[in-house]
């Protein structure tokens, strides 16, 4: 949801002014929700009620107002209509209201207005006071219950509160840390999210142990972390887009138990790095920690020696908390707490364990998880018998070594005369249409991201594309029409973009005749159609060197096949590298890896999670020929590709074994019976 804020309107050329630029930036930056200050509309002094009329009828949602609410005597008229909203810390007994609850996409949107005291001459109380009082009856967004607030939740926005650094080592408040920490913060990590410890009450709890897997996922329980302790990724989890993950999963599913350490454990999932529990050990029995191995305690939940008696291991709490100025605070917080207090926090345990159950019974609800795993194998699930189809066909081709042949029938080929194409986009015509088609391609993008619809896991290598300097040829494979937008997200995030231009090498037919928006994209995103016509191909021959000697990127997929979601590289054909060797540029290998997500395509498949691999250029050897060149790189490139499959794959199918494992416990048995495209014991190499 996109929400625009106004500022202070003053005098009716500000109303001008929303009537000619409103509506092109509600359209363009596709604006769901606005709010705007009408407190100087008349004339710098407060509000008529024509001018509020005249601000609704702009498709204005709300109206807010400050120290000039009642410069004008006509606000006591609209005063109370639920569209204005005056300062909520007036003081009590003023007309209308300080805040409103508003409906929006299936949404509810509070707005609260508040003003300042300084210098403002108004009669209000403490702003503050006035916010967390509203906030309480109005908070709906983040599920929060008993030993828990919103708060919590901070944590997961640590990538991008701290952008200057690439880790960071998170601890609970309810710890006694009897370990160098250091030596947990300098734990090898790799390219995992997060490390840390199993969670001992998840360990420890049947029940638990089945709302880790059924509910949030995790394969198996013994692979959910607790998030006390937690060293932090922060580079990985911004390549991750964490955050923008977090927040759409916030709005997909709301997990209660164990609130933002569900959505950790969720998002994280594959990319942990477990540590021992020794680093997160609770209060309760173990055989796996001796208590002299111990390095931090952790008195999680409700086991705080500072509230209760008999609590493991509360020596250690009580001897640090001796050598603090806060020992006589810390005991009178004992001597004080109620035993009502400690029967409701014995109570809370019971609570979190029947809301865990109850969540248990629910997966399946469609309602409730949106996305959950189990649902992918579910009987009911109707897979499209087209692409049913394209996978036979893909298995078919395989068997006969038919690599270079497309699985889909693509348009029919028209033949493209070279008066029909200006290649270098030289033309104002052409330049115009670029410039449209890359607005439309960034906004479908966008939208594809945001709904999940592509899913960019992680975009590894990044500085082996910054490192280029001269024009040069992306190789990739080709498995979806979705992957060259991979490529052109990759290549934005390099910062490439900023002075260079990337080049696509399509089909014939994609550019003479593919219907609708994808065509219009064809035809006008810096792509470079080969064609049957010899004439037309001079050119195409003439505008590739152009590009290249200039110093931009020309991206082309050298297995000339389009085989959806098949995994493995296919044999290459020689075309990239002579075009590489005759300009005397680099190779850039790229190869995609993907993975089943746990959401569902449209056609019943599994949506793929996509790692765009970028490895180090190919250049060619200035003591070799061309032919010699072309040979060598396109060799080398195969064996980079088939090195980042045999590597990066092997883990995901170890991963999704173990799913498996996991599906068919809760399936009774049945297990995952999807055969992944491309899996199989023949290799094309």
């Amino acid at each position: 949801m996109k929400i625009l804020a106004i500022g202070d309107l003053v005098g009716n050329c500000a109303i001008r002014e929303l009537k000619l630029k409103l509506p092109k930036i509600v359209k363009d930056e596709n604006v769901d929700f606005i709010i705007c200050n009408g407190e100087n509309v008349a004339e710098g002094m407060g509000i008529t009620e024509k001018n509020f009329n005249d601000i609704l009828q702009q498709n204005i949602d709300v109206i807010t107002m400050g120290n000039h609410t009642w410069g004008k005597k006509d606000i006591f008229k609209f005063i109370d209509d639920p569209k204005i909203i005056r300062p909520a810390n007036y003081s009590k007994g003023n007309p209308g209201k300080g805040y409103n609850i508003f409906e929006c996409k299936n949404k509810k949107i509070a707005v609260i207005n508040l003003i300042g005291r300084t210098s403002m001459g108004v009669l209000s109380e403490n702003p503050f006071t006035v916010a967390n009082d509203i906030i309480e009856k109005v908070k709906d967004k983040l599920y929060t219950r008993d030993y828990y607030s919103k708060t919590t939740y901070f944590r997961l926005f640590l990538p991008e509160l701290y952008p200057q650094f690439d880790k960071v080592l998170y601890l609970d408040s309810d710890i006694v840390i009897l370990a160098d920490v250091a030596d947990l913060f300098h734990t090898d990590m790799g390219d995992n999210l997060v490390a840390a410890a199993p969670d001992d009450i998840i360990q420890n709890n049947k029940v638990f142990q089945d709302y880790a897997e059924k509910v949030v996922g995790v394969a198996k329980y013994q692979n959910y972390f607790n998030a006390g302790v937690l060293l932090m990724n922060l580079d990985a989890l911004r390549k991750f887009d964490f955050q923008k993950k977090f927040l759409y999963l916030l709005e997909t599913v709301k997990f209660s138990v164990a609130q933002d350490q569900d959505y950790l454990n969720r998002l994280c999932k594959g990319r942990v790095k477990l540590i021992s529990t020794a680093w997160d050990r609770m209060p309760m029995p173990s055989t796996t920690v001796k208590d002299e191995d111990i390095k931090i305690l952790h008195f999680n939940f409700a086991c705080k020696p500072w509230h209760f008696e008999d609590v493991l291991y509360s020596e250690y709490f009580w001897k640090y908390a001796e050598e603090t100025e806060y020992i006589n605070e810390i005991r009178a917080e004992k001597e004080n707490y109620t035993e009502e207090q400690r029967y409701r926090d014995r109570k809370s345990e019971e609570n979190l364990r029947a809301l865990a159950q109850k969540e248990n019974d629910c997966v399946g609800d469609d309602r409730r998880f949106r996305d959950a795993k189990h649902q992918i194998n579910n009987e009911n699930v109707v897979k499209a018998k087209d692409r049913l189809k394209v996978l036979e066909k893909i298995k078919e081709l395989e068997r006969e070594g038919r690599f270079d042949v497309d699985a889909e029938d693509d348009p029919e080929t028209i033949e493209l005369m070279p008066e029909k194409v200006d290649y270098l986009r030289e033309k104002r015509y052409s330049k115009l249409k670029s410039r449209v088609a890359y607005k439309l391609a960034e906004r479908y993008v966008d939208e594809l991201l945001k709904e999940n619809k592509l899913i960019i896991k992680d975009v590894r290598g990044i500085e082996n594309l910054q490192a280029v300097k001269s024009g040069a040829m992306i190789t990739c494979n080709h498995f979806n029409p979705f992957d060259c937008f991979s490529i052109e997200t990759a290549f934005r995030l390099s910062g490439q973009a900023e002075d260079k231009k990337l080049y696509k090498i399509i089909r014939e037919g994609n550019y003479t005749n593919f219907p609708g928006l994808y065509g219009f994209l064809f035809r006008n995103c810096n792509t470079l159609p080969l064609s049957s016509n010899k004439e037309t191909m001079v050119e195409f021959m003439k505008a590739v060197d152009t590009i290249l000697q200039r110093g931009d990127f020309i991206l082309i997929y050298p297995e000339q096949s389009l085989w959806w979601n098949y995994r493995k590289p296919k044999p290459l054909k020689p075309g990239a590298f002579k075009l590489a060797a005759r300009n005397n540029v680099p190779v850039i290998p790229i190869f995609i890896t993907m993975q089943d997500s746990d959401s569902l395509d449209d056609e019943g498949f599994p949506m793929q999670e996509y790692i765009v691999n970028i490895t180090e250029p190919i250049y060619p050897d200035e003591n070799l020929s061309q032919k010699e060149n072309t040979e060598k790189m396109l060799k080398q490139n195969f064996e980079v590709w088939k090195e980042i499959y045999e590597k990066l794959e092997l883990d995901v199918v170890k991963f999704e074994k173990e799913e498996n494992i996991y599906m068919s416990g809760i399936n009774g048995g049945n297990g995952d019976q999807t055969v992944t495209p491309g899996e199989g014991e023949a290799e094309p190499w």
